[in-house]
């Protein structure tokens, strides 16, 4: 069945399990020509890699891409360009437990419905595993956005969110949670360490923004830009909300404090007064910034015991054991930016399809 594309022009297929062999992406209508190497997938592969801080789990896996084809001498052929990931560090037996039982919140009891089968190692197809193989794919997109900057950074741990007046984009990769406030850091860091003692988890909003997107991309209807965006985050595991733009908020303004007023700058720009509507007006961005922000829901395999059923219909209780994402929204962060960045390059590409004349 279908179900593990995404994308038009730009089009990507995961596959692969959290305890199988390995995993990747099949990319396919990249354009020929653009220089990319192992290293240049690498490095965001390494922001996502699980067991680098005691808030995430303790899976150690390096994560390496290879590259099967697509590439040739350093440059995309045109064709499609397939990556491996490889998985190392599996430990199937500590799902030995919950392989007839049912963990609540998570996707066991939904899968076994749809398929009769499911791969109870680490979730199987449902583990955020899957989510390397975006983030490979998301490095290629980005080599396609000429001039785009994508950013993402977490915003909220449970109640606690940032402040905004101390945000530092240069402080997100300086520390374990992403956090572009360095002052709310220790506060995060002692919620969490106590969250992790008590063996349960909890959730988070992320903040992607894209700067340097040109006035055009999207479609007036059912491709909508912003449509595709929150399509795209949605797919990403355990994200229960997508806002673009100021989101909810926006239902609480009054129009004349919604609507982004347009002036002209000095050189016959276009110059907007604000950006509630997050970059994105009809479907189609504005050439402002792209804003998105996802909620994350607490993982769902904690130790704190919860009732359940076993696949034969008994009730239990249920304890999940192994290495989990205390939570799993940290690294949520350079999904968010690789989900992006594809739905961004697809546009991009399919604008420069209808409009050659602007120079895409």
């Amino acid at each position: 069945m279908a179900g593990n594309s995404f994308g038009t022009l730009f089009r990507f297929t995961t596959w692969g399990e959290s305890h199988g062999p390995a995993l990747g992406v099949v990319v396919d209508g990249c354009p020929p020509g653009i220089e990319l190497g192992e290293a240049d997938i690498q490095h965001f592969l390494d922001r996502r890699r699980p067991g680098q801080s005691k808030y995430t789990t303790q899976r150690r896996e390096p994560d390496a891409v290879r590259i099967l084809s697509g590439v040739f001498e350093g440059r995309t052929t045109g064709t499609p360009i397939s990556l491996m990931i490889e998985n190392t560090d599996q430990r199937s037996k500590d799902y030995g437990t919950i392989a007839q039982t049912y963990r609540p919140g998570h996707a066991d009891y939904t899968y076994d419905r749809k398929y009769g089968i499911r791969d109870h190692r680490g979730g199987g197809r449902s583990s955020a595993r899957e989510t390397a193989a975006r983030v490979a794919a998301g490095a290629i997109a980005r080599k396609v956005l000429s001039g785009v900057s994508i950013r993402g950074a977490l915003v909220a741990i449970g109640d606690s969110g940032v402040d905004r007046s101390r945000w530092d984009w240069s402080a997100v990769d300086a520390n374990d949670f992403f956090c572009p406030d360095p002052e709310t850091v220790p506060v995060w860091d002692a919620r969490l360490g106590e969250i992790r003692k008590a063996g349960s988890s909890i959730g988070a909003v992320i903040e992607v923004v894209a700067s340097g997107v040109p006035a055009g991309l999207g479609e007036p209807i059912y491709d909508k830009l912003d449509g595709d965006l929150a399509r795209a985050m949605m797919t990403i595991n355990a994200v229960k909300g997508v806002e673009i733009g100021d989101g909810f908020a926006a239902a609480a303004l009054r129009g004349e404090e919604n609507a982004d007023e347009m002036r002209l700058g000095a050189g016959g720009e276009t110059v907007f007064g604000s950006n509630h509507a997050g970059g994105v007006l009809g479907g189609i961005s504005s050439g402002q910034d792209v804003v998105c922000r996802f909620a994350v829901k607490p993982t769902s395999s904690i130790l704190v015991p919860r009732r359940s059923i076993t696949s034969d219909g008994q009730e239990t209780d249920v304890q999940t054991r192994g290495r989990h994402d205390p939570c799993v929204g940290i690294r949520a962060v350079p999904v968010g930016e690789a989900m992006m960045a594809l739905v961004l390059a697809d546009h991009w590409m399919r604008q420069r399809a209808l409009r050659p004349d602007q120079g895409l």
